[in-house]
């Protein structure tokens, strides 16, 4: 066994690496970049090596810095994680001729596979069925357009070198196909380092499973079953589960098969994946293999027991797999919800800066669940415009589906971001879909259930006693503490205007009890959390927990249980009726700006002033952590001013162009 590895990656999966290698008692060195001096990894790493500055191509994908810091380290052999270097065949064969141990699949695997075009053809050749599409690299846009005009519309266009969702695109159209094409390009060439794309014809209504397969250098590969991957967003997958729903045993056994038979045929010898598009008919099809451990790992391991890094290494080393395909079962059901710093309320666009608040669910066994939470950052670090935006991967186990999802629900509610925009409310909306709940998924699934974008959730029943429940519990607690002596138990309280008549008493057992006025309901509050100060408000409602999200305003409470939020006041009968009277305020008239959604990075702006724009025309390009932005005109007009040029950092709702 290794004594030292060296890690090649950053965030969440260098934190991952870190904790097996310690149980195995394997130090580590771990690369960062200048934006990562002082990460959660680095601290935690035993030594660290400087590779250069932020930038990914100026530091985690120049292999030569790579190489230099495995000599200097002394460490025997190379951890990729995913994303940077992890599916890079020539990286592979300098360390192979290094004398270095690369801990993933052999050279060859990584070619044949790693590659989207060389897969699909040794998948054809291994008996595996796989999508209609153009195998033939694409030279130009118009050859682009007369290959998709002979597969049919829709048609994917991806990156050869791809992965992590970035370098996807699905045209419609030749208008799509056009402009979609050179996009895919820029981003596959900026991501990878490869500009290489393919074209697929898009399957209506899919749902994206993968197997997890696991190889040693002794010819022995295995299953560790299926995951589904279909709640996708711009091609990123947001939510995992393993096992899939869809699947029953005759599916997954014929799935796993084919899985089994592809990597046998490039004598695949690490942790992979083998994805596959399927129809709600269970029929499947081939889509690529990824020859790296996936960003969802957690949810096979926490279904099998098996820890995919510790496999890894062990395989890398030379050791035979320690279990065989029969030894091997599926036990309960996991969920993963990834959190990325990017907020839903402006089209999930990125957000970086820094994390002023992260309170974390706590790990371990829970009360009928099991969580873990995968996280590269803590309270206080920055999230960097230069990589993905992951702040963690937050993992829920149970022994049945719909309990792991409720577990999930209340992890969800236990985690408290300030500092960037973050998904939490979106993902706790899913849970709460009764769709998702019975398990009708595709990959269309978040633009068929959110076609407008998400702006939160009305609050169902339970959410707003929480939401009336937190304020007056909240205001009874600040009146105490302030001595307010006229002891008043009747109050309106107002959900985004919404009245609520409440009276305040206390029962036996000294719970808050508030009865609803009108509705013949008392809810009955008891073992509180919370002081002035606190962003997180937890107690038992009719002897069930929760936890809301909490921050006073000038004139009452600002309140999140799930994904609704409201703005919450307590006031007196007479205040309330007074306030009733007060108009709303309007919005600020934004309808002639073109502003920046996030910060980033101009890549162009391509209108100039005088010139006339008709809706739909392309404005402006941002960048930012790694995928771009093409701002369109909602309107015609004439340009008033720029107020931009390519390559200025720009920060969130920065006017870029202004109409007449």
């Amino acid at each position: 066994m290794f004594s030292k590895i060296l890690i090649a990656n950053r965030g969440e999966i260098a934190v991952r690496i870190i904790k097996t290698a310690r149980r195995m008692g394997i130090r580590t060195a771990l690369v960062h970049s200048d934006a990562d001096t002082g990460s959660l990894a680095y601290e935690m790493a035993d030594e660290t090596i400087h590779i250069g500055p932020a930038p990914a191509a100026q530091s985690y994908l120049i292999q030569d810095r790579i190489v230099d810091a495995v000599r200097r380290s002394g460490a025997e052999a190379v951890h990729p994680g995913f994303g940077f270097l992890s599916e890079n065949p020539v990286f592979a064969r300098r360390l192979e001729a290094e004398g270095i141990t690369f801990i993933g699949p052999n050279p060859h695997a990584i070619e044949a596979m790693g590659d989207k075009i060389t897969s699909k053809k040794f998948a054809a050749e291994a008996g595996v069925s796989t999508v209609p599409g153009h195998m033939g690299l694409i030279e130009s846009n118009a050859h682009a357009i007369q290959i998709a005009n002979e597969i049919g519309y829709p048609v994917m266009i991806k990156a050869s070198a791809g992965g992590g969702g970035k370098g996807i695109r699905v045209a419609h159209s030749d208008a799509d196909m056009a402009e979609g094409f050179d996009a895919v390009k820029a981003e596959a060439l900026t991501a990878f380092g490869d500009d290489r794309v393919f074209l697929e014809k898009f399957i209506i209504d899919p749902r994206h499973i993968e197997i997890q397969v696991l190889g040693d250098k002794h010819g022995n590969i295995v299953s560790l079953f299926d995951r589904e991957c279909s709640i996708q967003r711009r091609n990123q997958k947001v939510i995992e589960e393993a096992p899939s729903p869809l699947l029953d045993d005759v599916t997954r056994k014929a799935m796993s098969d084919q899985a089994i038979a592809l990597a046998r045929a490039v004598n695949y010898d690490s942790a992979g994946t083998v994805e596959f598009v399927a129809g709600q008919d269970r029929s499947f099809f081939f889509l690529e293999m990824n020859t790296r451990l996936q960003v969802e790992h957690p949810v096979t391991e926490l279904i099998t027991g098996v820890d995919l890094v510790e496999q890894m290494i062990r395989s890398a080393a030379g050791e035979s797999l320690p279990f065989t395909q029969d030894q091997l079962a599926i036990n309960g059901w996991a969920i993963e919800s990834r959190i990325y710093a990017e907020d839903p309320y402006r089209g999930f666009l990125p957000s970086i800066g820094r994390l002023v608040r992260y309170d974390q669910p706590e790990e371990g066994q829970q009360d009928g669940y099991v969580v873990r939470n995968d996280s590269g950052v803590r309270e206080g670090d920055e999230i960097s415009m230069f990589y993905d935006p992951m702040i963690a991967k937050l993992n829920t186990w149970a022994p049945t589906r719909i309990a792991a999802i409720d577990g999930m629900k209340r992890a969800l509610e236990d985690t408290h971001l300030q500092g960037v925009g973050h998904n939490v409310p979106f993902l706790a909306a899913v849970m709460d879909q009764d769709r998702f709940r019975s398990g009708h998924l595709s990959t269309s699934y978040i633009k068929d259930e959110f076609p407008d974008g998400f702006q939160g959730a009305e609050p169902n029943r339970r959410q707003l006693d929480i939401l009336i429940a937190t304020a007056a519990a909240m205001n009874e607690i600040l009146t105490e503490q302030s001595g307010d002596p006229s002891d008043r138990t009747d109050w309106i309280v107002l959900v985004d205007r919404q009245a609520h008549g409440v009276s305040l008493g206390y029962d036996d057992d000294e719970a808050l009890t508030l009865d609803l006025a009108g509705e013949d309901r008392a809810l009955r509050l008891s073992e509180i959390d919370w002081r002035p100060g606190l962003a997180q408000f937890r107690g038992m409602l009719d002897d069930s927990p929760f936890t809301a999200e909490v921050a006073r305003i000038a004139d009452g409470f600002a309140i999140r249980t799930g994904a609704a939020k409201a703005r919450v006041r307590v006031l007196t009968p007479r205040m309330a009726e007074l306030f009733a009277r007060l108009p709303e305020k309007a919005a600020a008239d934004t309808s002639k700006l073109i502003q920046s959604p996030m910060p980033g990075l101009v890549v162009s702006i391509a209108v100039e002033v005088g010139q006339e724009v008709k809706a739909g025309e392309t404005v402006a390009v941002i960048e930012a952590m790694k995928m771009q932005n093409i701002l369109r005109a909602d309107r015609d007009g004439v340009v008033k001013t720029v107020g931009a040029k390519a390559g200025d950092p720009v920060a969130a709702d920065d006017v870029l162009v202004e109409f007449a």
